[in-house]
């Protein structure tokens, strides 16, 4: 039995089997329609989430599979105190796979030793995101048809960004990989991505606070939101909330092949008319998550492709 907790817990060639189904799932949707019939996705959410849930969600039925869980940690066993250790153990009776977001970080890890199922990580804290990666790493593929050899601009929230994190350590593994880290000083990447992720392997960046002169520069934009919800005090978030504003007039200084990715929610960090630009795809990108949490289920649970 496997599990999902970080981008490395799959091998290169592992992830590389997954997108291609995942890609396979995207051409030939009606094959997969019963590859799950009879299995259930338990959704153990204990932070709100309206994307990642609803994906997973989403994709689980579209495998013919169903779907049980809670939205909240109001609405668990949480809210009277229950352990994540218990909770876990309770749904392995009830599901054969849990997808679960929580905001303490090592979370899943914990579930995950104690589940007799398999564990989804889908967001502990500020830690990792890894279907998020598993998404973007779709949507960079299928847009530019290759993984490696290529410049990332990361802008916004570096510091508590778990999709910045775990897109960091997924991307150092292909070759001739470069990275643009755009963010406030507050909020640069912590020292452990900059000195354990990025030097120890001899990957090339620079941390800078301008945007406008690294789009030209950029084969991919990841832009993330700053997050209130990782602050501590609301005067910080007030202050750094607008600090990079992605808009048109930006947009002219970037390259013709550049492709702009946003985990979302969206506040205000992209100006909705970026979302008029061929070269806007963070809608696109929610599409690939589905495709991709459909390969991952199927993966974890050892279902066969349809002949």
């Amino acid at each position: 039995m496997r599990h999902m907790l970080n981008p490395l817990d799959f091998s290169v060639e592992e992830i590389d089997r997954l997108l291609s189904l995942a890609s396979d799932i995207e051409h030939n949707l009606p094959q997969y329609a019963h590859v799950c019939d009879g299995k259930k996705l338990a959704t153990l959410f204990y932070e709100p989430s309206t994307r990642t849930r609803l994906s997973f969600e989403s994709a689980m039925l579209s495998l013919g599979g169903s779907v049980l869980g809670f939205s909240s940690a109001d609405s668990s066993s949480a809210a009277k105190g229950e352990s994540v250790s218990d909770t876990i153990r309770t749904i392995s009776c009830y599901a054969d796979i849990a997808a679960m977001r929580h905001p303490k970080e090592g979370s899943a890890l914990v579930a995950s030793q104690m589940s007799s199922i398999p564990v989804i990580n889908a967001g502990d804290g500020g830690h990792q995101h890894p279907t998020q990666t598993l998404t973007d790493l779709m949507t960079i593929r299928s847009l530019t048809g290759r993984l490696d050899h290529m410049t990332i601009g990361l802008c916004g929230d570096l510091k508590f960004g778990r999709t910045v994190h775990s897109l960091i350590n997924a991307m150092v593994r292909y070759p001739d990989i470069r990275f643009v880290l755009i963010a406030p000083d507050e909020l640069r990447v912590p020292s452990y991505i900059r000195e354990d992720v990025l030097k120890a392997n001899h990957i090339q960046f620079k941390e800078v606070n301008n945007l406008d002169e690294a789009m030209p520069e950029l084969d991919i934009l990841y832009m993330t939101r700053v997050q209130r919800e990782r602050f501590f005090n609301e005067e910080d978030y007030i202050r750094l909330k607008d600090c990079y504003i992605l808009d048109q007039k930006k947009m002219k200084l970037a390259k013709e092949n550049m492709y702009v990715l946003h985990p979302l929610p969206r506040v205000n960090e992209i100006s909705t008319e970026v979302d008029h630009d061929p070269r806007a795809a963070y809608f696109k990108q929610v599409q690939y998550g589905v495709y991709v949490r459909m390969a991952l289920i199927m993966t974890l649970l050892e279902v066969e492709k349809p002949c």
